[in-house]
Parts: C-alpha cells; sequence; structure tokens
C-alpha cells in the first residue's frame, strides 16, 4: 500500500500548497513574476492582485489583462491565482463572469477578500461555481482573507467549508480595524509576533486551518530591503505559529521564505529512512535510532517529504521511491 494511503486512510489527509505566495498586482510586476516562476518553477504561486491591482474605474480592462496572462505559454505550471474584488464591491460579479469563463482550465484559485462570515464565503463560492461549472471546472479552490473581526470570529466555519483550500491572514486591515487600540507596530515585527490580539488571530488562523486539513497562509514582511527579516519573520511564523505557506510582496522575498519554510536536509534524511523501514514492516511500529514509531510519527515524516517536495529540494533516492506514485 502505498504511503499516502496507509497513513490517512483513517485521517483527513493534509492539503500542500507552495510554501510562498507571490502578489503581483500590475501587468509589468505580473510578467517579471511569470519569468522568476519559469526560472525556479513552481516553488511559490503568483496570485494576480484585481483587489488592489486595478485603479477605479478600470476594473474590467484589469481583469482581461490578468486572463491574457493566465492563457498565455508563460503560465507554465498553472500555479498562478486572482484575488478578486471583495464581495460587496461592484466588481466582484464583474471579475468571476471576465476570469473564470476564460481561464477555467488555467486558474490555480480564487482568493476572496474582506469576508465576514462562512455564509458570505458559501454564498460567493456558489457563484464561482456556475461560472466555473458552465466552464468544465470542478471544486476551483478558494482562499480567504481573514482580516476582519467578524471573519476572525467565523473562521473555523470557514474553515470547514470542502472547497476552501487555504486562509490567509491580512495584518494591515486586522490591525487597522482596532482604530488606533492596536499600535501601528503591530503590523511589523517583532510586535506583530508578540502583541495580545494580533498574535491571538495568527493562532486562531492556523488552528482552524490545522483542524481540517488545510493551508495557512502567515501575512506579508513590509521589509524588501533586509532580507534577514524576511527569514526571520519567516522562521517565527513557521515554528511558533505553525504556518506552512506565507506571502511575497518583493522578488527578493521569494528565495528567503521558500528557504525558511523548507525542511531541513538532516530531517528529511531522517523521515526517508523511517518511512522506508515502516513500509517494508507495513506500517508496523518500529525502533529507529532507539526511539519507538508508529502511524502518528510516520504522517509527521510524510508530511515533510511532501513540503521537501513543493519546495523543490533534492530528495534522497529512498525518498523519491517513496513519493512515486503518490496520490496528489
Amino acid at each position: 500500500m502505498h504511503p499516502s494511503r496507509a497513513l490517512f486512510q483513517d485521517q483527513l489527509t493534509p492539503a500542500f500548497l507552495p510554501v510562498c505566495d507571490h502578489y503581483a498586482g500590475s501587468e509589468k510586476l505580473m510578467r517579471k513574476s511569470m519569468d522568476l516562476q519559469q526560472t525556479l518553477g513552481p516553488v511559490f504561486d503568483i496570485t494576480f492582485d484585481c483587489e488592489d491591482g486595478a485603479a477605479t474605474g478600470s476594473e474590467a480592462n484589469h481583469a482581461k489583462m490578468v486572463c491574457e496572462l493566465l492563457n498565455s505559454p508563460e503560465n507554465q505550471f498553472s500555479r498562478i491565482g486572482v484575488r478578486v474584488h471583495d464581495i460587496q464591491h461592484d466588481a466582484f460579479e464583474q471579475d468571476l463572469s471576465l476570469i473564470i469563463p476564460a481561464t477555467a482550465q488555467r486558474l490555480a484559485y480564487i482568493v476572496l477578500p474582506k469576508v465576514n462570515s462562512a455564509d458570505q464565503v458559501a454564498n460567493a463560492i456558489c457563484q464561482i461555481n456556475d461560472y466555473a461549472f458552465s466552464s468544465g471546472r470542478n471544486n476551483l479552490p478558494i482562499h480567504v482573507l481573514i482580516e476582519t473581526h467578524d471573519a476572525l470570529a467565523d473562521v473555523t466555519a470557514i474553515a470547514a467549508l470542502p472547497q476552501v483550500e487555504c486562509l490567509s491572514f491580512g495584518i494591515m486591515d486586522f490591525v487597522s480595524s482596532h482604530y488606533g487600540a492596536v499600535p501601528s507596530s503591530a503590523m511589523q515585527s517583532p510586535n506583530q509576533f508578540e502583541h495580545p490580539l494580533v498574535a491571538r488571530a495568527k493562532l486562531e488562523i492556523s488552528a482552524a486551518c490545522h483542524r481540517f486539513g488545510k493551508v495557512p497562509s502567515h501575512n506579508v514582511t513590509t521589509d524588501i530591503q533586509d532580507l534577514s527579516v524576511v527569514t526571520n519573520d519567516t522562521l517565527r511564523a513557521k515554528t511558533e505559529f505553525a504556518y506552512t505557506r506565507m506571502w511575497s510582496i518583493h522578488p527578493a522575498q521569494i528565495n528567503p521564505i521558500v528557504r525558511a519554510m523548507a525542511p531541513q536536509h538532516d530531517e528529511i534524511s531522517a523521515a526517508a529512512e523511517i518511512l522506508y523501514c515502516a513500509k517494508e514492516n507495513n506500517w508496523a511500529p518500529i525502533q529507529y535510532a532507539g526511539k519507538l514509531h508508529d502511524r502518528a510519527s510516520y504522517r509527521y515524516f510524510w508530511t515533510i517529504l511532501k513540503r521537501a517536495k513543493s519546495c523543490a529540494i533534492t530528495l534522497p533516492e529512498m525518498a523519491n521511491a517513496l513519493l512515486e506514485g503518490d496520490l496528489e
């Protein structure tokens, strides 16, 4: 039995996505991002931004330009999503009607910003599916931005929606929604990890995602000059708050995020050896390096290999053999 079946046959199989989500709003930046993705490979996703990227009055033209890029040969890996206008915006329905029918087979996901409830997200998904189904696309993945008080209060129900694949934290809108009660310093490090209300929001989003096998995506680092800040923020998001994905707003941030989110080589090697021994023993408990391992730890080590693969890390031959024939 393949590990992905043996280890998760009685468990919720988690979603795995590239660990970096790079946002681009203008045509120039979108094209640069696509060029970089072709060079580095699908180790990061690109999100074309129609919400903040489109000038007022030019929403339709912006959406049409996004369609042209999504359908171009430069979209080599079909790992590009689109953030549409918020559900209450006049351009929301227009975004859906222009983008989904034209790009249904090339679109990686739709991002919904500024939501307030699970019911609102569910209704938006119904609208999205009306366009997607008629274009031959089933279960188009939905990513949701959690950036309002109401969305945070309903975050568990939002994460539970089957078509939702990822929740992202919108820290700037969230802090701003406190009208000065939370200082602006909480939008950046170190206070973004230490202010109780912001830390609570991050933890609730992450916990909701992991409960339902979804991907928690950490907010952006605004510092685009000092890449050590990007690395440190990513490591804290990963190790302290259990985030498995992070935003990028500048091409220079992509590699530091991918490297920091990626499993370490010694952990990858140990995971491959433990899983190989477990498979040889038909997934019964084993002893490795003086420690007992069973299916609980096997699931952990399986996710290590999956995350390493998503970061395009060169894996040991043993790990590649285990991953061969995996159910994506």
